[in-house]
């Protein structure tokens, strides 16, 4: 890809991954303020600006090598909200909904993105403004269906792995991914890394971004 290209699609990636990014951990923190915790709203880290949910490496070098070698965005993240279970009223059904609330923003944003490509298509007739918003509406769409499905992968200190810890029972289960937590994210790079060779992180991530996007095309079609 020439520089040229890079650019080009630089301007249609950034909006979509800043916001679903943003957006993804503002939900957490809303909802948390909403069942007693105001450790984010405290912290500044309920605000819209990016600026403040930026991580270096998943924000900008994982998305941009991802770019400059594989043509795409897949993955990325911001730095996680601050959440204190001690300060929800129920610790941990609330955390399991505090948890649920960054996927289901993503899905939220994949759907208005959606409706954003359709007004583009639109209005590609008329000039290169339409083909732009659509490109950056499909973007959109990818960008927070991947997000969501890759958040609710059930691998603790991921959204889906805290959803299960806050609803499961006592002991078993549970006890086994609360001792995984902390070496949650290590698992979840080696997945990222191998999964070239192994396929691993694919098998359950692709068919859960399928689902989600037909639940996209399914609602946006009655719009």
């Amino acid at each position: 890809m020439d520089l040229s290209g890079v650019l080009t699609e630089i301007s249609i990636l950034a909006i979509p991954l800043l916001c679903a990014i943003t957006l993804h951990e503002v939900a957490h923190g809303w909802v948390a303020r909403l069942y007693g915790d105001r450790t984010a709203e405290a912290q500044g880290r309920l605000s819209l600006n990016p600026l403040k949910h930026i991580d270096p490496v998943g924000t900008v070098l994982l998305p941009a090598a991802q770019l400059l070698l594989m043509h795409g965005v897949y993955f990325g993240w911001a730095k996680p909200v601050p959440v204190n279970p001690r300060y929800l009223r129920h610790p941990r059904t609330d955390m399991a909904k505090v948890a649920v609330a960054g996927p289901g923003a993503n899905l939220l944003m994949a759907i208005l993105w959606a409706l954003l490509m359709v007004l583009g298509a639109r209005m590609a007739a008329t000039g290169s403004a339409g083909e732009w918003l659509a490109r950056m509406g499909q973007a959109g769409v990818q960008i927070n269906v991947i997000l969501a499905a890759f958040n609710l992968l059930p691998i603790p200190p991921l959204d889906g792995g805290k959803v299960l810890t806050g609803v499961l029972p006592d002991g078993g289960l549970r006890t086994a991914l609360e001792r995984l937590e902390p070496y949650g994210f290590m698992i979840v790079l080696l997945l990222i890394v191998t999964d070239r060779y192994t396929h691993i992180l694919s098998l359950v991530l692709w068919p859960l971004a399928s689902l989600m996007s037909h639940i996209v095309a399914a609602v946006t079609s009655h719009l």
